[in-house]
């Protein structure tokens, strides 16, 4: 089945320290459900079906693994979706990136890239952002792959 491993906990304070989150976040999947926007608390929350490239480029393993991860954004001020029907709760997304930069406004522009033209735009007051792994890893059959 699965086997334990040192699960990632990362902590995101820069646009530097978003870079790395991003890279570890690649070909993550999401559905729209995981998707949750706390507005009075400030925070959003993704549930992530992460692929685990780290242990890939380290060549730990010959197997493709994937693992739940737990992508949490605090002081986020709006949320703007573009091309995710949230009423298609049990869609999957595939999480490209996350770009960032400042904006006029003193603000943060943090924006979730996912495949097919959909973003997540989060309009917040500072970086602050925690990656945490979840649970045990499991194998998938295939790595990720993108038309160039």
């Amino acid at each position: 089945m699965t086997k334990d491993i040192n699960r990632l906990k990362l902590i995101g304070k820069n646009f530097e320290d978003l870079k790395t989150i991003s890279a570890y976040c690649q070909d993550s999947i999401v559905k729209i459900k995981d998707l949750l926007y706390l507005k009075e608390n400030k925070i959003f929350i993704m549930m992530l079906s992460r692929f685990m490239w780290e242990d890939i480029e380290k060549g730990v393993f010959r197997n493709y693994k994937r693992i739940k991860s737990v992508l949490k954004f605090n002081f986020i001020k709006s949320v703007i979706a573009k091309n995710i029907n949230q009423q298609q709760k049990n869609r999957n997304l595939e999480l490209l990136a996350i770009k960032s930069n400042y904006n006029q406004n003193n603000l943060y522009d943090i924006n979730l890239i996912f495949s097919g033209n959909s973003i997540m735009l989060l309009k917040s007051e500072e970086i602050d952002v925690m990656l945490d792994d979840q649970e045990y890893f499991w194998d998938v059959r295939h790595s990720p792959k993108h038309k160039i």
